[in-house]
């Protein structure tokens, strides 16, 4: 079976064909390698705005910047507080127009959702988004190439605080700081809109930043050239 593969191999580099393998897959960024102690706080944004100030203000009591995925009708919905969101400097990225199921959609209506949130965002704030997470993190070759092709970074993330799963305030902290993939270059997902995180953040944030984290925006985590991304989708410079 080896020697066949491999025939297969030399008689398509011989024609001119690229051969991909299962490690050559696409993949979106997981997490950056680093040495510098870094991670990224990130939140998914698609449902209400009520905790949004509470979640604001933490964030500013620990001079802290993250990033946040905005739905595009969520930004028609809550236009102030997308503008709160940016003028307090933090990242304002794209998580879709309205939060689809993008794997079961072709090509280019992935690219017309994309960039249907892209001009909302665009024509409110004049802001150029370049970070893409699609929702529920579904993706395949398609959608990764709809978001490329938009001029998009795919974000996703290596600590999931399953904070959408209402387990309880310290359930929450522990599944952070507790997390069997932080590490230097982690990106942490958390979502606005539920029963917890406002109240499980502070503790968070304080926890990683005694254990000497820098939290910055992803947009300042991720490299942004000459880069590859291993089975993992740990993103690393060539």
């Amino acid at each position: 079976m080896k020697f066949i593969r491999l025939m297969i191999m030399l008689v398509a580099l011989s024609l001119g064909i690229v051969v991909c393998h299962a490690a050559d897959k696409q993949l979106p960024i997981y997490s950056v390698d680093m040495e510098e102690k870094k991670a990224s706080i990130t939140f998914d944004v698609a449902w209400g705005a009520d905790d949004l100030e509470q979640i604001l203000e933490i964030l500013d009591d620990n001079k802290v910047k993250a990033t946040f995925f905005i739905v595009g009708d969520w930004v028609e919905q809550f236009p102030d507080e997308v503008k709160l969101i940016h003028e307090k400097g933090h990242d304002i990225a794209n998580h879709s127009d309205r939060h689809p199921h993008v794997t079961k959609m072709k090509k280019e209506e992935v690219k017309d959702d994309i960039m249907a949130a892209h001009k909302k965002v665009k024509e409110l704030l004049n802001v150029e988004m370049d970070l893409y997470r699609a929702p529920y993190g579904e993706y395949n070759d398609d959608v990764l190439n709809a978001a490329h092709e938009c001029n998009y970074y795919v974000i996703q993330w290596d600590v999931d605080s399953l904070d959408w799963k209402d387990y309880g305030r310290q359930e929450l902290i522990d599944k952070v700081l507790k997390h069997k993939n932080l590490k230097c270059g982690s990106i942490i997902l958390l979502h606005t809109g539920t029963t917890h995180t406002k109240d499980a953040l502070d503790e968070i944030l304080k926890g990683l930043l005694k254990d000497g984290y820098e939290l910055v925006p992803t947009s300042e985590l991720i490299i942004r050239e000459d880069f590859k991304t291993d089975h993992t989708g740990r993103q690393f410079k060539k």
